[in-house]
């Protein structure tokens, strides 16, 4: 079975990481971004468990904690802090607050459902996820390797995601928070792709580009620029004129991600 599930972060990147390693797993998401909207979606479909950061704007994590547990029809659901206090004494301030238990930020994506499945019924609790021949976007890494992909990105959590989004899909991934050990690393590593942000402090995607373009060691390595930035038209012709496979902006979903990850690498295998 599954489990019906309400996140409830308001930093988008914390929350599609949560959100999509739930749903990797075979469980029902639902999110909201602030504690209000949060509460209303208990109290129109109550889940199975809620997931709820602490500090947020307005309502935050324990008015939630408040009015949920003094509800006594929604006061069994299962309540989870997931937040980045860890002075002596936050744990016991949050669990005195109504919630039911605790995990720090930044989660760690192989153990993050296993630890929100332990306030659980055992019932509810996910499969363990076996690779078929039907979905080989599943095959687990230690049994095939699909390729080498360097990501570039100073953003902690959208290193997270992306590995999160990879390796379970079967590609050996490397990590890098800045295009200098990235450039290290490509010269290294020789990865089959970079998939690298635009905006990074000490250099830009762009910056990044023109550096392989101008390296006669790594002239010719394919890269995907992905940003979350307001990109414009130009921004995307200035990133393939300098050499670019793809330009993608996020959000965009996993199963799309991978099939633009699948198609360079065909691509690339075809030259």
């Amino acid at each position: 079975m599954s489990a019906r599930i309400l996140v409830i972060e308001d930093t988008p990147a914390n929350l599609d990481l949560m959100a999509y390693l739930l749903g990797a797993f075979g469980h029902t998401v639902r999110t909201a971004t602030d504690g209000r909207e949060g509460l209303a979606a208990i109290r129109s479909e109550p889940p199975d468990i809620v997931v709820c950061d602490i500090h947020m704007p307005g309502t935050d994590g324990y008015a939630v904690a408040r009015q949920l547990k003094a509800d006594p029809v929604l006061r069994p659901i299962p309540l989870v802090a997931v937040t980045a206090l860890a002075m002596v004494g936050d744990r016991e301030k949050v669990l005195a607050a109504g919630f039911d238990g605790y995990i720090t930020k930044p989660i760690t994506p192989e153990t993050f459902v296993a630890q929100l499945e332990t306030y659980l019924d055992a019932a509810l609790h996910s499969a363990p996820r076996v690779a078929t021949e039907a979905s080989p976007d599943r095959i687990p890494a230690s049994q095939s390797k699909r390729g080498l992909l360097l990501v570039v990105d100073d953003n902690g959590v959208e290193l997270r995601l992306m590995h999160s989004i990879f390796d379970p899909s079967g590609y050996e991934v490397r990590l890098a928070t800045n295009i200098t050990t990235g450039l290290e690393l490509a010269h290294a590593l020789r990865p089959d792709l970079i998939v690298s942000d635009v905006n990074m402090p000490g250099g830009t995607g762009f910056d990044l580009l023109a550096a392989i373009a101008a390296d006669d060691r790594l002239r010719g390595q394919p890269v995907i620029i992905i940003t979350s930035t307001a990109a414009t038209e130009a921004d995307r012709e200035r990133a393939l004129a300098l050499g670019a496979m793809r330009f993608v902006t996020r959000p965009i979903e996993p199963p799309a991600l991978l099939a633009v990850i699948g198609e360079c690498l065909a691509e690339i295998k075809e030259r």
